[in-house]
């Protein structure tokens, strides 16, 4: 597959998908009572203004605080999730994806309502997880997506799902091929145990290796200190923990860890172009 979509979207080569966590939201456990809506725009809206002035390549809205996520999640999420973005639309700069944790029908939905260009789920496989039993139906999710005129929202498969397990005994690599033969995904995303930690560059290398056609990206634990490694191998990469105050990955974005780090990035895609 052609990576040419990648810079016609991001408008880079090798670029870099900041992470807007959204604080909990409605329905979720960590909602406290007393809580307001109000109050998780405005921190969403904080750290949005922090990435894009930090000067990354896009965003991606994610529930990342409705932890223990569910495989299917309840409206109320998609609804608040669609709220916030609404209420941040005039302020997005960059393009920008959706991703609600861990539900791709409702990922495709809220991004044909908002209008973002991508979404980043898991779509293929089945997985004992700290979820429990964790099945997909990517026959299903595709004929959904044509269903609601989603054909050009931008498909980002995570193909090694964060706190879980392959049922199947099957090397990384096949999974890669077959994954690209039945499904056609835009991306290939590779992730470490969880969000922070750091994705293995040697696995991206295989299946860059095993899947030539494949663009593919690195999917968790970025940082300043393994950025150029991992950008020499992957064809971008979604940086979340990184840009947050103390890289701690419960806190508020800080724009200038933003900045430096994607000073470094910038400098390192000027080497590469020479």
């Amino acid at each position: 597959m052609s990576n040419k979509w990648v810079r016609d979207v991001f408008l880079t080569n090798k670029p870099i998908i900041a992470m807007c966590h959204l604080q909990p939201l409605p329905g979720d456990p960590y909602y406290l009572s007393g809580s307001r809506m109000e109050d998780v725009v405005t921190a969403a809206k904080k750290d949005l203004i922090a990435l894009q002035e930090g000067g990354v390549d896009a965003v991606m809205f994610s529930n990342e605080f409705s932890l223990p996520y569910l495989t299917q999640v309840e409206p109320i999420t998609i609804a608040s999730m669609a709220r916030i973005i609404g209420e941040l639309y005039k302020e997005i700069s960059v393009p920008f994806g959706v991703n609600v944790l861990w539900d791709p029908r409702a990922s495709l939905d809220l991004a044909v309502a908002v209008g973002a260009k991508f979404v980043r789920e898991i779509f293929t496989g089945v997985y004992a997880s700290d979820f429990g039993l964790w099945n997909t139906n990517v026959g299903q999710v595709a004929r959904h997506r044509k269903n609601i005129g989603g054909q050009d929202v931008r498909l980002l498969f995570n193909i090694v799902p964060e706190a879980a397990k392959y049922l199947a005994d099957r090397e990384i690599t096949q999974i890669a091929k077959s994954t690209m033969f039945n499904t056609k995904p835009d991306v290939l995303c590779v992730s470490g145990l969880t969000a922070g930690a750091e994705t293995d560059s040697s696995l991206i290398a295989k299946i860059k290796k095993a899947v030539p056609s494949a663009v593919v990206f690195a999917n968790t634990g970025v940082n300043l200190d393994n950025v150029d490694t991992q950008l020499s191998v992957a064809d971008g990469a979604v940086v979340g923990t990184a840009f947050k105050k103390d890289r701690v990955f419960e806190n508020p974005v800080e724009k200038e860890n933003v900045k430096v780090f994607m000073d470094k990035v910038k400098a390192f895609r000027k080497e590469q172009d020479k």
